[in-house]
């Protein structure tokens, strides 16, 4: 059994998925901080200088200890905008990849 597991570790699959992981991970943070810090304050300025992460509609107010119940669209919104961008990108290395794949097998024709 020691042996299945060493072989389908070592398989080349497994470890591209490894790695896709933890560079998906890394790219996952710079894109927080690109929407974050790049592309909010952008919004926040054309909307008229609102923190937009910060905007939510507010369905009960906080009575003592008791936190308020808000719908924070803002968080959604640069969720949605995170998405979007990651998305972008794997669409640009597909299509990059297909391309290449392409022009690899026109060269050895």
């Amino acid at each position: 059994m020691l042996n299945e597991f060493r072989e389908f570790i070592a398989k080349g699959n497994v470890l591209d998925l490894a790695v896709g992981v933890i560079i998906g991970a890394a790219f996952g943070k710079i894109t927080t901080s690109l929407v974050e810090d790049i592309i909010n304050p952008i919004l926040g300025l054309i909307i008229g200088g609102i923190d937009f992460s910060q905007l939510k509609w507010v369905l009960k107010e906080a009575v003592g200890t008791t936190p308020e119940v808000a719908i924070r669209y803002g968080n959604f919104v640069n969720t949605v905008l995170q998405f979007l961008i990651i998305a972008w990108v794997v669409f640009l290395i597909v299509k990059l990849a297909n391309r290449l794949r392409v022009s690899n097998s026109i060269a050895k024709e």
